[in-house]
């Protein structure tokens, strides 16, 4: 039942990444690294080593290619600014990882929880002005 569960969300979620504009795209790679980061400190919590790794590994992912997704000419400062929040979050993550810390894992949420709030802030009619972000 759980696997049948997990195949339907993951195609679910391929579903709306294929007709997501690229303002939703980012508002669910964030919204997908605060769970993935939630998940590991229940793992953290539970003892469970293997999958805490598997989470960590999966949030890092997530803020490395929100990171590598920038776009340093528009919107220069607010790109810089992010590329240097993304930056401390890989650090502390994998300072997480490597020492089971959850306060770590908190912090990092904060950050993500602090952006998307912003992301999710932005008017309907703003979402196709050009932005720090380059996605597609």
């Amino acid at each position: 039942m759980r696997g049948s569960m997990q195949s339907y969300r993951k195609v679910s979620v391929e579903s709306d990444l294929a007709v997501a504009s690229p303002h939703r795209v980012i508002q669910m790679l964030l919204a997908g690294a605060i769970e993935r980061l939630a998940q590991a400190k229940c793992a953290i919590e539970q003892g469970n080593i293997a999958l805490r790794g598997e989470l960590m590994g999966k949030a890092i992912g997530i803020v490395n290619g929100l990171n590598s997704s920038l776009n340093m000419e528009a919107e220069a400062e607010v790109a810089n600014n992010l590329t240097h929040l993304y930056d401390y979050m890989l650090v502390r993550m994998s300072e997480a990882n490597a020492n089971n810390d959850a306060q770590a894992i908190d912090d990092v949420t904060a950050i993500l929880k602090t952006i998307k709030e912003g992301w999710d802030s932005i008017p309907q009619e703003q979402h196709h002005i050009a932005s720090p972000v380059a996605v597609g």
